[in-house]
This record gives structure tokens, sequence and C-alpha cells, in this order.
């Protein structure tokens, strides 16, 4: 009989070692019982070192700690399939795998432990990065005419030393693009700081940006050092700068033109060499009209300006964006959802996203915690957001084309044909609703 048995274990391990995946499993006590070839080259692990051992020091993967997905799966008694995790092989090179789980069960059908498949996912990553190359700096991913300018320039922007001035509505991704310029300019390896001007009182706020000495107030104990202070050698972001009062606008005025500024409770000068960044959602250029904001200060801080488009106006980037925090959240969440139907995405496309790219990042975080498919469906999105843009009207199944054909017929409609009206609801320039009516087939009124 033990013949037998160990003939039948010896054509299991041929099976197994005929597959292309990785695949082992683990007894209830979480070691591992059988580990096939495949598993060996993937993991840079032998069957003999990884035969006896605790799974999560074989495989360590990401959320061995946390989140082992073998335990889950023996606990709830659900499968788990294609979740994308990361794991460490024995010489320490990180890759992303694709695993699926299920149980282990003996001939009575008592669970005796759990099945992992996995295979090696890096060329696939590498393929997807690579194309993604093309439409995104840094952390920031478009498509759009206007953003894909702003990528041309910026790495000629973080290159110079000059101070940048980033304009856009909230939630357009300011703080990103001031982040890319530091990413990518020769104060790299320096501290970033934000200092958000509009959340502090004007109270603290010179306190906080230059720092105080011992005795400059009541309660100051001790010296305290400043946000320039924080960021020599590298960059200060001065986020929200129309929201400062006058009496900050002049010191700030005396940074940017010598370099120098003197801590709350000090008559020594102290010397920067932080690279200034600003951003704003105000026009600053009325401010300055209405005696609200320095004019001089706002020549010194808009050496170069960049104006970041509304997501209104890129709606081309919504898949993109889209499919970018599916993976940002499956990473975060160990989740594998793989994307977004076409009636979920239709409500997405024909919103207008007054809270833009951080209002539609929200979004599909809203959606992780409702979805429990491996796809994100109309009903996983705020309840608020489908009744705003009641798509009941459209037919059912249309692809992305005849969304965006469709929005920009309706937008025609109410704008009486008129193109430049039409351009401005849109948040698009009337160059850019040509084109878009030319490739779309959309004839205009007087055609």
């Amino acid at each position: 009989m033990k013949a037998s048995d160990d003939s039948l274990k010896r054509q299991h391990e041929l099976i197994l070692d005929s597959l292309a995946e990785g695949v082992f499993t683990v007894d209830l006590d979480w070691r591992i019982t059988s580990f096939n070839r495949a598993a060996e080259r993937i993991t840079g692990v032998s069957r003999s070192e990884a035969l006896g051992k605790p799974c999560f020091e074989v495989f360590r993967a990401d959320m061995c700690e946390t989140g082992c997905v073998l335990r889950r799966t023996i606990e709830t008694k659900t499968p788990i399939t294609n979740m994308s995790v990361n794991i460490y092989r024995a010489d320490n090179k990180r890759i992303p795998i694709s695993i699926s789980t299920t149980l282990l069960k003996d001939a009575d059908g008592k669970i005796i432990g759990g099945v992992e498949t996995f295979q090696d996912v890096s060329a696939l990553k590498y393929l997807q990065k690579e194309l993604r190359k093309e439409n995104s700096f840094e952390d920031i991913v478009s498509k759009n005419e206007n953003m894909m300018k702003i990528f041309a320039i910026l790495p000629q922007v973080a290159e110079s030393n000059s101070t940048v001035l980033i304009v856009g509505d909230s939630g357009t991704g300011k703080e990103l693009v001031a982040r890319a310029i530091h990413n990518q300019s020769p104060h790299r390896k320096g501290p970033f700081i934000a200092v958000n001007c509009g959340a502090l009182p004007d109270t603290l706020i010179e306190s906080e940006i230059f720092g105080y000495r011992s005795g400059a107030f009541t309660d100051a104990r001790q010296d305290k050092p400043g946000r320039f202070a924080m960021a020599q050698n590298g960059t200060i972001l001065l986020d929200e700068i129309g929201d400062i009062s006058p009496a900050v606008q002049i010191r700030l005025l005396r940074v940017l033109q010598e370099k120098i500024y003197e801590p709350l409770g000090s008559s020594k000068p102290v010397a920067t060499n932080a690279r200034i960044i600003t951003t704003t959602h105000r026009n600053l250029e009325r401010l300055v009209q209405e005696g609200k904001f320095r004019e001089d200060l706002y020549f010194r801080i808009n050496v170069f300006k960049i104006v970041l488009p509304r997501l209104k106006g890129r709606k081309e980037d919504i898949p993109l964006l889209a499919d970018h925090f599916i993976d940002l959240f499956n990473y975060q969440k160990g989740r594998s959802v793989k994307g977004i139907t076409r009636e979920a995405l239709t409500v997405l496309m024909l919103y207008d996203w007054p809270g833009n790219v951080r209002e539609l990042k929200n979004v599909i975080e809203h959606a992780f915690i409702l979805c429990r498919d491996d796809v994100i469906q109309l009903k996983d999105l705020p309840e608020n957001l489908i009744q705003s843009v009641k798509p009941d009207h459209l037919p059912e199944g249309l692809s992305l084309r005849e969304v965006e054909k469709c929005t920009i017929l309706q937008a025609l409609h109410r704008n009486n044909g008129k193109k430049v009206a039409t351009a401005r609801e849109l948040g698009i320039d009337k160059n850019t609703l040509r084109r878009k009516m030319l490739r779309l087939g959309i004839r205009s009124a007087a055609e």
C-alpha cells in the first residue's frame, strides 16, 4: 500500500512540475507540503529548502504579515483569483506576480490546507509601464493635448532653478506637478517641504514659514526652525499663496529678492538656497488689481507659469486615470479589481467633476469599498454622482467614442450650435472641439 501511495505522490509531482505556473500547498499550520518546479524558478528557492517551512518565510509577499491570502481563503472558504501582489525572490529581487488560491481537501471533503498558484507578470508589468510612459510624467498620467505640452516642458523647468507658479482649480494636481519638478531637479536629493498657506491662520503662518527664536513670544521657550530652514538644499512649496496676508507677502518678497529671511525674534538674517514653487487656485492678476496681492511679489513668483486644465476639459483622460487609480488601490488594499464596466465608465465620462482629479480618485476609492466583484459596476459608484448624471436617456452599451459624441451633441444643442460657447461649457479649446467634431463625424447646424 505504501508503494502505491509513493507512486501516486510521484505522479502528482510530475503533473505539477509540468505546469508553467508556480504551485505550492500548505497544511493548516501554514507549512509548505509541496512545491513545484515553476515555483522554484520564480522564487529562486529550491524544493528541498521550501518543504516544511512556513510559507511566509519562502514566499515573502508584501501582504504575508498583514493579509495572508491563503489564510483568508481557508477562513472564509472562498477562493481568490488573479490577485496582484509582489514577492521577494531568494536574491531579494522584488517581482510582481498574479496569484490564485483554493482549498485543499482530503477524500472525505475535510479541509486539510490550501493551494496557491502563481505566475511571474514582470514582463507584462514592464510592458504596461513602457506604454504608460508615453502618457505620464512621474505620477501624473494624461493623454490630453494641453497636459502633453506641459509634460514636454517640465524637464526643462525642473532643471532650472527658477521660481514656478502653478495655477489650477482645487484637485487638478498642482502639488503632484510641484513634486514632479522637484524629483527631476538638481535639488532632488534634498527635502520637499509643502506649506498649505490657506490652512494656516495669520498668527501662525509667519512662525511656521520662518521659524522663531526662544523668547520671541510668550510660549517660545526654545528655538524652532521654520519651513524654509527645513527646505534647505531642497524645494519649498507654498501652496495656495493667494491666501496669505499682506504682512507675510512683504516678508516673502524679501526672501525672493535677497534669498534671506529672519526668524521671529531674531535680528540676524538667515540665508536660504531652497527652490520656491508656488500654487494657487485664485486669479492673482485680479487680486493685484483689487489691491489684495502685491504686484511686485506677483512678478517675483510668476517667473514661469504652468496652468493646469480642469478634468472637465480633459475627459479623454478619465479612462486612463480610472485605470491608474484602480492599480493604485489594488496595490494598497491587496485587491485584484480588473477594471470598470462600460455603464459605470459612461457615468464617469458624463459627470462634470467639480473636484477634478482628486474627486475622481475619491470616487474610485469609494467604489473599492463597495465592489465585491472583479470589476467596478454602476452600483459601486456614489449615489449622488449617479443621480447628477442621470444617464437613463442614453442607450445601453455605448462605447467611449459614442459617449463623447453624445456629450458634444448635447452641449451643441444647449448652446444653439455655437462652437465657442460649446467649447467654453465643455472646458476645452475651440480648436480641440473642432478636431473632436471632425473625428467623431459631428456636423454643425450651419453644415
